[in-house]
């Protein structure tokens, strides 16, 4: 959530909740917890408001410092049951002991008109009160957090669906452009003639990868064995057109293969791979894939094209956005003189 005009840990301005919180309280606590009236005695006076209110807002200027460090201290939503306890209990504290305080200051104002009444009974009854001010605070600030919380949830998971959509849709467009689909006819006429058998296979490769585009666009996840099945097709398509300027090397273990990653991101990795580096006979272009440390990692060796074809809007940040919809697992980039290595968690199923 951004920093506008509030406190980022209070989460929404609060300026008018503490114009009308603090009189409101004021007028109210005097009136339910020491039985003060306008027409009989207890009366409540201009005094009784006024200290009341030197009450209400040092007990609600107090608590809220101490609600934005719990929140500082478990910024987590998965620390939520945490920083409710600690923060409660950090308020009762501090409401007890502001309240002991403020009733000797205060003790006379409230004891002028009914002698009968103790120390002790007045401090019973500034307690109740003050405790009632404090649950007020953390029932406002709570249920309005939460709102704003929960609201900034449903725009952002609204946000990474139109991401993950518009990434499917990209992936599509780009496997049946007209470069695509040309480089690969061109492939095509040249190994009829020469290889027909070769030729056969190319197709079907061909149409293993369409069907597969078709098939997972409204998926979020797909089986490990699944994707690695189609990134061998479209290595395959890739191969019989570098030939040997282009290696590809898959060594993925068996019992990962029923672990989850998002579809088509390995595609995408290659193809960027491909669409940024040099791949001739001088510098041939290597990709390796393997899985390390619970996730699958893409690295090729690094020779950047000096130019480099226009960019389809495909990319990391669209990876990125779509494993955010999966939980809080990143992806991580690296990159060196030599190698650019992307690492992708893998999901376990």
């Amino acid at each position: 959530m951004q920093l506008r005009k509030h406190n980022c840990h209070i989460g929404f301005n609060d300026g008018l909740l503490m114009a009308i919180g603090i009189p409101l309280l004021s007028f109210i606590i005097p009136i339910i917890f020491f039985n003060c009236r306008f027409n009989r005695p207890p009366m409540l006076t201009w005094d009784k408001y006024f200290s009341t209110m030197v009450f209400c807002i040092v007990i609600w200027l107090g608590n809220r410092y101490i609600m934005i460090f719990s929140r500082k201290k478990f910024p987590l939503f998965t620390t939520v049951r945490k920083r409710i306890i600690f923060q409660s209990v950090w308020m009762v504290v501090f409401t007890v002991i502001v309240n002991i305080i403020l009733g000797i200051v205060f003790d006379d104002v409230f004891h002028d008109e009914t002698p009968a009444v103790t120390f002790a009974d007045n401090l019973i009854h500034s307690n109740a009160a003050s405790l009632f001010n404090t649950i007020m605070i953390i029932a406002m600030y709570e249920s309005i957090y939460f709102m704003h919380q929960l609201k900034h949830s449903v725009e952002e998971t609204e946000t990474l669906k139109r991401e993950n959509l518009n990434a499917q849709l990209d992936a599509l467009r780009t496997q049946v452009n007209p470069h695509f689909l040309f480089n690969n006819l061109n492939t095509l006429v040249s190994l009829i003639p020469e290889n027909p058998k070769h030729a056969t296979d190319f197709v079907q490769q061909l149409s293993k990868l369409y069907r597969h585009i078709l098939e997972v666009k409204d998926e979020k996840s797909i089986l490990l064995k699944d994707e690695l099945n189609v990134l061998k097709a479209y290595a395959f398509l890739l191969q019989t057109r570098f030939g040997n300027n282009l290696k590809v090397t898959i060594n993925v273990p068996e019992e990962k293969m029923n672990n989850r990653i998002v579809p088509l991101s390995l595609q995408l990795l290659m193809e960027n791979a491909i669409k940024h580096n040099i791949v001739s006979s001088d510098k041939p272009l290597q990709i390796h894939v393997f899985s390390d440390n619970g996730s699958l990692v893409v690295d090729n060796n690094l020779q950047m094209k000096k130019q480099i074809s226009e960019s389809t809007g495909i990319g990391l940040d669209n990876i990125r956005n779509r494993y955010k919809l999966l939980g809080d697992k990143q992806v991580k980039v690296t990159e060196t003189d030599t190698n650019f290595t992307v690492s992708i968690p893998l999901i376990e199923n």
